[in-house]
């Protein structure tokens, strides 16, 4: 993650009833993370109506971050991350807007950034009314990790 020059920010806190990561076997489940900083919604708002591609985009990339920010408190470092196995991405959207996949592009990029372009990911992505807090986006994550040494 140094080397790609990507710093995490503090990790997540839920808002509700649940806990933020989960672990069987070999997998980690993540909750829908935001796009927050510093504990604040980084960008808020809907696309097609105040938002552009690219602003989504970045909501998706700051969310991403915010899960593998999860995911480094939950097995107290990144090393045991394997690969995303998969991403599911909530757009909140007017019902005119269509570039969805563009949006969810801002979250697959940064995970080739870290896992690499020949691991791949499965992904769904799919546009809401709204989103909880305001959020643009919800990335939702599914990793594998290596075995406890």
């Amino acid at each position: 993650m140094s080397e790609l020059g990507i710093v995490l920010p503090s990790p997540p806190t839920p808002l509700g009833a649940y806990v933020e990561s989960a672990d069987t076997g070999n997998l980690l489940f993540l909750s829908g993370t935001l796009p927050v900083v510093n504990r604040k919604l980084a960008i808020a708002g809907r696309l097609g109506e105040n938002l552009s591609v690219k602003e989504g985009q970045e909501a998706a990339r700051i969310a991403s971050l915010n899960a593998l920010a999860a995911a480094k408190e939950h097995l107290g470092s990144l090393d045991r991350l394997t690969k995303l196995i998969k991403l599911t991405v909530l757009v909140a959207t007017t019902e005119q807007f269509a570039e969805h996949a563009q949006v969810a592009d801002g979250a697959s990029n940064l995970f080739v950034q870290v896992f690499g372009p020949d691991t791949g990911h499965v992904r769904l992505v799919y546009g809401v009314q709204s989103l909880p807090v305001g959020a643009p986006v919800v990335v939702d994550t599914i990793f594998e990790i290596r075995p406890k040494v």
